[in-house]
């Protein structure tokens, strides 16, 4: 959510009027894009300030990826925050029977 709000934030200083937001969080996406909400505090905060950032802008899609696939931006984004690169584990669907 820090980094939902600190992109709006760089975007709008770069004079962006329209944006397009990918990301792998699929709880700041439905709750920014609302209705939904959260009883927690902290990202009742994060949620109000993004939502008042997007009010800046004339058009803001959030799209939702699945960490599965967005691996490079997921790797890329844990070697910035110092953290180990994690193999991505993805579900193995259930076979159709024929």
């Amino acid at each position: 959510m820090h980094a939902l709000c600190l992109a709006l934030e760089i975007a709008f200083a770069e004079g962006a009027r329209r944006l397009v937001l990918s990301g792998d969080s699929d709880v700041a996406v439905r709750y920014v894009r609302g209705p939904e909400s959260t009883q927690i505090a902290r990202m009742v905060i994060l949620v109000a300030q993004a939502r008042e950032r997007i009010r800046g802008f004339e058009d803001v899609q959030l799209l939702w990826v699945p960490r599965h696939r967005n691996v490079e931006a997921d790797r890329l984004s844990r070697q910035a925050l110092g953290l180990p690169t994690v193999p991505v584990k993805v579900a193995k669907g259930r076979r159709r029977s024929r």
